[in-house]
């Protein structure tokens, strides 16, 4: 897919973003940043107490809400937050800003016409993300040499009711790396973890996620003759293999399996996953809860749950309360039981299912 744009993404997004920002049309909240290590993989730990006070309208026990109907905020966005359609000759998708960032330059695309999240993505869907990601770092390429390696996007989305999606209409999400990175000045060494080499795994290996690593996950290299058929082929093959990971711990765990959706034939997914992808790399992880209880010592006090999206598999997550901020980076080992609280443990599948690389 062309954009069509009459400009340069990276221009129009940042400068929407601005402009957004200063008449109020979005509500950017800055956040405190750590980088903490458990297992070895970097993490960036952001504490935003705005996350808080965030509307959000899904997960409202209130009766009077509940009979309000539900605003989409893909269907005829805002001027002030909207950044184009795409293609321009005959628009499929929306490039809208996130109207509550933490992280600047936060954009949307969405289905121009209303389709299911829960739905499994299609090939324009992939096609259009995929040329966000490379038109982004063909405009990256044209900066400083030291500044190209960030020049890059990590789009990543939500399916499902345990995947942290907060909206029903099919949209997938883009986070400049350059900005993760401005940001994490005392956290030396943080990469995407989408492209750690670290965890992407031949598949001869003996051991099928790296020792420590809390969650299954499955993987592909992307290369720049990928066509969007292509990935949305490896990004099925992926899919598929988390089925098979689903089915493999209900055998083992019947007490705890996971609940998985009958598909209707239409392209409903079973499961609740992750999906993340850049010009590089896609990882996809199923999930088996939104969140997980933060548990601070053998006798089970408990600070609360801690809901996660599909920013995992960037490397970043965020936390709204001050005593999850600091009970994380007192205790680094909490992260990695948070995540394997909201994934598949590794040791709970087989292990045939508990990795894999991606190839056409």
């Amino acid at each position: 897919m062309r954009l069509e744009l009459r400009d340069k993404l990276s221009n129009l997004v940042k400068a929407r973003f601005n402009a957004a920002k200063a008449n109020g049309s979005l509500i950017f909240s800055s956040t405190e940043l750590t980088v903490i290590y458990p297992s070895g993989v970097p993490y960036q730990l952001r504490y935003c107490p705005a996350l808080a006070k965030k509307p959000d309208w899904e997960r409202t026990s209130s009766p009077t809400v509940q009979k309000t109907p539900k605003v989409d905020p893909f269907h005829d966005p805002p001027a002030d937050l909207l950044i184009a359609e795409i293609p321009a000759s005959k628009p499929s998708h929306l490039l809208v800003l996130n109207k509550y960032p933490v992280i600047p330059n936060h954009f949307i695309l969405a289905t121009k016409t209303y389709k299911d999240q829960r739905r499994l993505l299609e090939e324009d869907d992939l096609g259009a993300t995929l040329a966000c990601l490379r038109t982004w770092a063909e405009e990256g390429a044209e900066a400083p040499k030291a500044h190209q390696r960030m020049t890059k996007l990590f789009a990543f989305f939500n399916s499902g009711k345990h995947s942290g999606a907060s909206q029903p209409h099919r949209h997938i999400q883009f986070l400049p790396v350059e900005d993760m990175v401005r940001e994490s000045g005392t956290g030396k060494g943080w990469r995407l973890l989408v492209e750690d080499p670290a965890l992407h795994l031949d598949d001869d290996a003996k051991q099928r996620t790296p020792p420590g690593f809390p969650f299954v996950y499955f993987h592909a290299r992307l290369s720049p003759e990928h066509t969007p058929r292509d990935i949305h082929r490896i990004y099925m093959k992926l899919y598929d293999q988390a089925i098979s990971a689903v089915e493999s711990y209900d055998a083992r765990h019947p007490r705890d399996a996971i609940e998985m959706e009958d598909d209707d034939g239409e392209g409903w997914a079973s499961i609740s996953y992750n999906l993340a992808m850049t010009t590089t790399s896609m990882m996809l992880c199923p999930r088996r809860a939104e969140g997980a209880d933060l548990i601070l010592n053998e006798r089970g006090e408990c600070l609360g749950q801690v809901d996660l999206n599909g920013t995992i598999l960037a490397g970043t997550l965020m936390v709204s309360s001050e005593y999850v901020w600091h009970a994380l980076r007192c205790k680094e080992s909490r992260l990695n039981d948070l995540l394997e609280g909201v994934g598949i443990p590794p040791a709970s599948v087989h292990s045939q299912a508990a990795h894999a690389e991606g190839k056409l």
